[in-house]
């Protein structure tokens, strides 16, 4: 921390930025910077990074640690898992100290789910099943904010790191803990029996009342660049030909991001080319179905970057 503040006193015009120094979130946490145009050096041993193009300093710290920075008010921005985010400030609330950030944006990574799993033999008919029984897990608070809500009781054992492990090892009876595939579950003879929480990665700050004009401009401009990157990733841009009288058809299989461009082709009155952005995934069956419709020449392309 000595170190943080340090950085800080040297740079408190900048905005701060903190993020996961490894982890699930790390490397699409730098992905994301780098296209939205931060040009910023990371280093895997650095604690902090200067972007060389943007008023913007780059924090490296563990994950849980990120809450409280922002609500301790020494960063400004945080990228941080939702679940992580509620689990500190529920930990927060506990000893009444101050939960204050604000939500500027869900992120398209990250995803998964807090569960709770229990032994493929157990026979399991619903969460009465788990009456006072031990369950492991890293997020405590979540998980009885969950039973409180089913009236169960259960008993806590809380560990920091390798939960699906718990149940071969006798500690626990069941597990809760994050799950995205299931591979692991399946790996240790677990199956998934009930989702406590769903959890996405997030872009947080603090309170933006609190901050100078100034940082606030700054924060408003890389958030509509977030907003484009993932905006971007969710389209594609769509070309085809086809015959004026399926346009209708056409349009209503993609569902665009706005109004098509139609273009009458050269030499042939009754066919047009359309270009649209869709916000839905194009998979091949949705290629097979234009093509039944009489559409040729279908092109599908990503989108690099994109601003409404």
């Amino acid at each position: 921390m000595l170190i943080i503040n340090k950085v800080i006193k040297l740079n408190k015009n900048r905005v701060r930025l903190a993020i996961q120094k490894s982890g699930r979130l790390s490397y699409d946490s730098h992905e994301l910077l780098k296209s939205c145009g931060v040009k910023i050096n990371l280093q895997k041993s650095s604690l902090f990074a200067f972007a060389e193009n943007m008023p913007l300093d780059i924090l490296l710290v563990r994950d849980d640690d990120i809450p409280g920075l922002i609500m301790d008010g020494v960063v400004e921005l945080g990228i941080i898992g939702s679940n992580v985010l509620k689990e500190q400030s529920l930990t927060r609330l506990l000893v009444k100290e101050s939960v204050s950030y604000t939500l500027l944006h869900k992120l398209d990574f990250g995803v998964c789910r807090l569960s709770v799993s229990v032994p493929l033999e157990m026979k399991y008919s619903g969460i009465s099943c788990l009456q006072n029984l031990r369950i492991a897990t890293s997020y405590p608070n979540l998980l009885k904010r969950y039973f409180d809500k089913q009236n169960v009781s259960f008993k806590p054992f809380i560990l920091n790191g390798s939960v699906e492990v718990a149940y071969n090892s006798g500690l626990a009876d069941v597990i809760c803990d994050l799950v995205s595939t299931g591979a692991t579950l399946d790996a240790n003879g677990l199956r998934e029996v009930e989702t406590v929480y769903h959890s996405c990665a997030c872009l947080i700050s603090q309170k933006i009342k609190s901050l100078v004009p100034e940082k606030k401009i700054f924060i408003k401009k890389l958030l509509n660049r977030i907003k484009g990157v993932i905006k971007a990733r969710e389209s594609k841009y769509i070309m085809l030909h086809i015959e004026k009288n399926k346009l209708n058809a056409v349009t209503n299989l993609l569902q665009g991001a706005e109004r098509p461009t139609i273009l009458e082709l050269f030499g042939n009155k009754n066919k047009v080319a359309l270009h649209m952005v869709s916000s839905e995934n194009i998979f091949w069956e949705t290629m097979e179905q234009l093509k039944l419709l009489g559409a040729s020449s279908i092109l599908v392309l990503p989108i690099e970057k994109m601003m409404e």
